[in-house]
């Protein structure tokens, strides 16, 4: 049995309203506590995208610093990220513009984290590149344990007017690449700041929450955006039958 923790959107920034800085930095450092303090482990723990709010070196270095845990930390880039100074700060790799892709062999899955950034835009896509290295990686290797996919933006509709236009595209080629491997068990994302979970190409798609701030409903009222809902995180377990379940957690502020 696999148990992966699965957090989004810290957002952590030099920004010139210092005092949203602190709370962000806060909030992210609160929820590693938490996972640091769970008396069972972890296999790993997911952050899929926006970890720098401007994608600066200086806010990398803070990532390092707020993301350091006793359990194994996987990273995505998000729309607010930038691939070189990620590279050279997060992976300690040559800077370089391509898209950033990486398979993790946890015991008993495979964990493959893709870009589905654009650099200079707010939308996503994962490019003939990245599906190109999906396709690759699921079908060679370990093929006969299940996989989990994880990307930043999700490629379906969330009924968000905020998050539905910028969400990921080119959905149908995801979908082709994802029929040719069945041993794929959920696809995982971010970027919509509220815990969600639909189905995409008849898997399901789980969505993180928010940790800097969550995004409302249009029936929730309000300006669309809350900072004063608790940081959230999702525990997602895939069990040796293959089956994945979600369950998402606030962390209470001190």
């Amino acid at each position: 049995m696999l148990t992966i923790a699965h957090l989004s959107d810290i957002h952590l920034g030099q920004d010139h309203r210092r005092d949203r800085g602190k709370r962000a930095r806060r909030r992210a450092e609160q929820v590693m506590a938490y996972l640091d303090a769970l008396p069972g482990p972890l296999d790993a723990v997911l952050v899929t995208g926006d970890l720098a709010d401007h994608g600066l070196p200086a806010e990398y270095e803070q990532v390092v610093k707020v993301l350091d845990s006793r359990h194994p930390v996987l990273t995505c880039p998000g729309n607010h990220d930038r691939r070189s100074p990620y590279r050279e700060v997060l992976l300690g790799e040559a800077p370089g513009d391509g898209p950033i892709n990486r398979l993790h062999q946890l015991p008993g899955a495979d964990v493959l984290m893709l870009d589905s950034s654009i650099p200079g835009r707010d939308d996503g896509l994962l490019d003939e590149e990245t599906l190109a290295w999906l396709d690759e990686k699921l079908a060679a290797g370990r093929t006969d344990l299940p996989a989990l996919v994880a990307f930043h933006h999700p490629p379906a509709e969330l009924h968000i007017p905020t998050v539905d236009p910028i969400r990921q595209y080119g959905e149908a080629d995801l979908a082709a690449a994802l029929a040719r491997h069945p041993r794929v068990a959920g696809l995982l994302c971010g970027h919509s700041h509220t815990a969600a979970a639909t189905t995409v190409a008849g898997l399901p798609l789980l969505v993180a929450p928010g940790v800097v701030s969550t995004i409302t409903l249009p029936c929730e009222g309000g300006r669309g955006i809350s900072f004063t809902h608790p940081p959230m995180l999702a525990f997602h377990v895939l069990d040796d039958g293959g089956r994945l379940t979600t369950h998402y957690r606030a962390v209470p502020e001190n």
